[in-house]
């Protein structure tokens, strides 16, 4: 498997199906090489023709599409992995279900035991969050950078953190080491999604030899 790095961008709850296609693409066309299809609200066809479109997007473009708390659905579409939340099912049955050439990523919130939890259970991402106030979820518990060091330290996993990040705010993350960098309003809602991307990839090749 490639490395799992860079922005991961996640769709918002979009009904427009054409414009989430548009804008998926300008994202992609920016860096992206991560999309998660999260879709809240909508209807299980309308969710079934949405992830169908991202699927044909992303492969046209090479890049990795992960379906967020649906098995079935990611299954389905041959996606090339699902995220699970804490109330989305077992993590180590969907790893049986995904097989050994699918991504399985894992929310782990604000805990190191449960990012241990899902290291057991196969998880090939740790996310963590949030890191900062966030619309998609803005109950969520707070995190600082310094549990990416300390999750770094304990396993070999990539990172990702998550809530509320910007290009302008993703300095912490990226300098305690994250591996990926999950955003949705600060792609999705911008004036410019593509050169909002090509932001958030650029913080990435900042760090590189």
């Amino acid at each position: 498997m490639a490395k799992l790095e860079g922005l991961y961008a996640i769709t918002p709850d979009w009904g427009d199906t054409a414009r989430l296609i548009v804008v998926t693409e300008a994202i992609l066309r920016g860096g992206c090489r991560i999309i998660q299809y999260r879709n809240k609200t909508a209807t299980s066809s309308r969710r079934d023709e949405q992830a169908g479109a991202l699927r044909d997007l992303t492969r046209r473009f090479g890049v990795w599409l992960i379906v967020n708390d649906d098995l079935d659905l990611a299954l389905a579409i041959d996606a090339d992995g699902a995220h699970l939340g804490s109330e989305d099912g077992d993590l180590a049955a969907a790893r049986g279900r995904l097989g050994p050439g699918r991504i399985l990523g894992a929310s782990c919130y604000q805990s190191l035991d449960t990012a241990g939890l899902a290291v057991l259970a196969g998880a090939d991402y740790l996310a963590f969050g949030s890191f900062f106030a966030s619309s998609t979820k803005p109950q969520a518990g707070r995190v600082e950078a310094a549990l990416i060091g300390a999750a770094k330290q304990a396993w070999t996993l990539p990172v990702c953190a998550i809530g509320g990040i910007t290009p302008e705010n993703a300095g912490a993350p990226i300098a305690a080491g994250t591996d990926l960098l999950a955003a949705s309003g600060a792609v999705y809602n911008s004036s410019d999604p593509e050169r909002a991307s090509r932001a958030f990839s650029q913080l990435f090749e900042s760090r590189r030899p």
